[in-house]
């Protein structure tokens, strides 16, 4: 068993459900759209690419059931640790790619920065409310996303209040960057990054010699297949390691999610009379928040996420809308995003930005926000039976329900 069974509903590998026509269709017209008002609000040829890079990412983590949040909870759980092996595969090949590229400085004139973060008391106590909340709310940015794409509704009232703890977290800002803080800078900083890619890469291979690999998983064989049926963890670990590479060099800087919920989050706090503008985490950066959306990087690829997450579930068979559960699980779902929001704008990201993007950028923060989540997700595990949520994991060789749970 491993720790990615978090998913929407899979098929039986070997007989795919018959594609279903309605969610193909709707994701093939939403991302239509989207490229469209990408190109006609963005800035140039880039945003409706990184779209279409977006959707990418969501049919990369639909098929290959590729989660973060139930990576925690697995080894916390059941001492499955195979999530995580499989996230040190996509860091290897991401750091591959990101480590001379950020050394260099710029790609075909456009500057290039990574994800690193200051450690302190804000960074910390971030990274614990969203482990916290990844565990009560269904999942985390990426998983939210991609299972909202599956079908599953109860996502959409957790990324609700993922987008508002996300403006209430920017708000309060002012207050958090007062405390202590570190700066601790990238190993690149401190060995350069020749020597620096060699040392992370000496550490996931010690995670990925030291985790026993799952059972033998059988990969897409023909383009049908590659449509249609589940892939394997590796397949979602180099897919995702290269849309992460395709990210930097076409936004300049790696994937990231929760800074576009940030932004709807203000602009819905500017929409209700409150003046963002005036926040710390806006200073030096205001266009955004008068800009449409649709020219927002990271908004866009979002959108891209959840579109291409649609658009695997329908070709395999695998969209299911439902929006059952108890009103504690629906509770849940509330106070997880919230939480969650609240806490990735104080750790200046989740999973992918304060995490998998920040460790391949080199950050030292990445190591220290992965620690703080798992104490997160241990405190997160013992409130999920007051939420109605004490199901066990699913193993990923079985059927699970369309859940990130």
């Amino acid at each position: 068993m491993t720790a990615s069974s978090q998913v929407a509903a899979l098929a039986p590998a070997a007989r795919p459900l018959p594609r279903q026509s309605a969610p193909i269709l709707t994701a093939a017209l939403v991302l239509g759209v989207l490229v469209a008002l990408a190109a006609i609000k963005g800035a140039g040829w880039r945003e409706p690419v990184l779209a279409l890079v977006g959707a990418g990412l969501g049919f990369v983590l639909f098929q290959s059931t590729f989660g973060f949040a139930g990576s925690f909870r697995a080894a916390l759980e059941q001492h499955d640790f195979g999530g995580f092996r499989a996230q040190a595969i996509a860091l290897s090949l991401t750091s591959l790619v990101f480590f001379p590229l950020l050394g260099a400085g710029s790609v075909l004139g456009l500057p290039l920065t990574g994800f690193v973060t200051p450690i302190g008391v804000s960074f910390v106590v971030g990274a614990v409310l969203f482990g916290i909340g990844m565990q009560i709310g269904g999942g985390c940015a990426s998983g939210t996303l991609f299972a909202l794409g599956g079908g599953n509704a109860r996502l959409i009232l957790t990324l609700a209040f993922f987008v508002l703890g996300s403006g209430v977290g920017a708000a309060h800002l002012g207050f958090w960057w007062r405390l202590p803080a570190l700066n601790t800078g990238t190993t690149q900083d401190w060995l350069g990054w020749p020597l620096a890619l060699l040392v992370h890469l000496a550490i996931y291979a010690a995670i990925i010699r030291g985790i026993p690999a799952p059972g033998r998983e059988s990969a897409p064989r023909s383009v049908a297949q590659f449509l249609t049926r589940r892939w394997p963890l590796l397949g979602g670990a180099v897919g995702l390691a290269v849309l992460n590479a395709l990210t930097l060099v076409l936004a300049g800087r790696p994937w990231g999610e929760t800074a576009g919920f940030t932004l709807w989050g203000s602009k819905l706090a500017a929409g209700l009379g409150f003046d963002p503008a005036s926040w710390p985490y806006w200073h030096g950066n205001q266009a955004p928040l008068t800009a449409s959306v649709f020219a927002d990087v990271t908004s866009v690829m979002d959108f891209g996420i959840v579109a291409g997450a649609t658009l695997a579930a329908g070709l395999s068979g695998r969209f299911l809308l439902r929006s059952d559960g108890a009103w504690q699980a629906w509770a849940g779902a509330a106070l997880g995003g919230f939480l969650m929001g609240y806490g990735a704008r104080l750790s200046d990201g989740c999973n992918i930005g304060a995490y998998f993007s920040a460790l391949a950028s080199g950050s030292l923060s990445g190591w220290v926000w992965v620690a703080a989540a798992f104490v997160g997700s241990a405190l997160g595990l013992r409130l999920r039976p007051f939420l109605g949520q004490e199901g066990p994991i699913t193993p990923r060789r079985s059927v699970p329900s369309p859940s990130v749970e």
